[in-house]
């Protein structure tokens, strides 16, 4: 019984729902860590002074900002080739041989019978994972909160 049907069958169930599933599970949990860096970056700037002549100013209030970052677009792709082959091979030989001697009549027959089935698999995959990253500017509500406070401890 050829192979080739079982094969093809167990390349039809691959999971890709679940890889895409993880996939994108994944990128949540990055770009919760994104955020998070940036808020915990966005605290050491307001609490890092700079001395200014006699004046002293956080790096939030001289404009400095931390980065933040969004993923655009993700990719999973992966690729499977694979031959199968499958041979049988059968041989018959036969060969009969007969004598006369002495008046005896001889008789000999000889059947030589091989049978042979043979498989061959060749499977390659390859598989990748992309994202792309991008930075963004801050969240509207940051920038006026922080221009309000400039403004607060300038007058």
């Amino acid at each position: 019984m050829p192979e080739t049907p079982s094969v093809t069958r167990a390349l039809v169930t691959a999971p890709l729902p679940q890889i895409i599933e993880k996939l994108g599970l994944a990128i949540a949990q990055a770009q919760y860590a994104l955020d998070t860096n940036s808020v915990a970056l966005a605290k050491t700037m307001s609490e890092t002074e700079v001395e200014i002549g006699d004046n002293s100013y956080n790096l939030l209030s001289l404009g400095f900002q931390p980065s933040f970052y969004s993923f655009t677009e993700a990719t999973v792709e992966a690729k499977l080739s694979f031959t199968m082959t499958e041979t049988t091979e059968t041989s018959v030989a036969v060969g009969v041989e007969a004598r006369v001697n002495y008046g005896v009549f001889m008789a000999a027959a000889s059947i030589d019978v091989s049978y042979a089935r043979k498989f061959s698999v060749s499977t390659e995959g390859a598989s990748s994972i992309a994202a792309r990253l991008v930075s963004l500017p801050p969240p509207d509500v940051f920038e006026q909160l922080l221009k309000r406070q400039y403004e607060k401890s300038v007058t």
